[in-house]
């Protein structure tokens, strides 16, 4: 099934608390953001697609699939799993967020053996304290799902889950590898 996995890195957001700035470029440890998750998940290039909605030629450094949201206004993550799928030629994406610099270990494969033990079509991590729902294995078959739920103007990403009933991979011994970085002080 690792043929059939696009890898996404949600970086299309407006960085409200973050005064404005590009979260996934924003430097830490000496190197942009994005840089620490693409170390961390070995994503091949033609198998990647990052998701901004701003400073595209610079995240065309990384990706060879650099898209935007289809909904203006910066509608928040789910608009960036929708144009990935859209766009996506495999079964699944993996979807990770930019600001958070180190995701677990073995993300991919974890998330892959519990939807396989499950018999399920999309997976989701829970830190052991809440789920991490931009930490999942989503079935591209779920665009038109995901669209008609975009267009009735609903934006909670735990509501979209809830309709898919994705089943929960316990991280719980990786909790700290979901930290994000939402406003500077995080940076420290």
């Amino acid at each position: 099934m690792h043929n059939q996995i696009t890898f996404l890195i949600l970086a299309g957001g407006q960085g409200q608390r973050m005064n404005k700035l590009d979260k996934g470029l924003m430097r830490w440890k000496e190197k942009p953001m994005i840089e620490h998750v693409l170390s961390a998940i070995d994503a091949p290039k033609d198998k990647l697609i990052i998701s901004a909605n701003r400073n595209i030629d610079t995240y065309k450094q990384y990706s060879n699939t650099v898209i935007c949201d289809q909904l203006d206004n910066y509608q928040g993550p789910l608009a960036g799993i929708l144009s990935a799928m859209q766009v996506c030629t495999t079964s699944h994406i993996l979807c990770l967020p930019c600001d958070s610099p180190q995701p677990p270990n073995n993300l991919l494969q974890q998330l892959m053996q519990c939807l396989q033990a499950e018999n399920r079509t999309d997976a989701i991590c829970h830190d052991g304290e809440r789920l991490q729902p931009l930490f999942s294995l989503l079935s591209c078959h779920h665009k038109i799902l995901l669209n008609d739920f975009l267009q009735q103007g609903r934006r909670k990403v735990h509501d979209f889950m809830s309709l898919i009933n994705p089943v929960i991979c316990d991280f719980s011994e990786q909790k700290s590898n979901f930290n994000n970085f939402n406003r500077p002080e995080d940076m420290q």
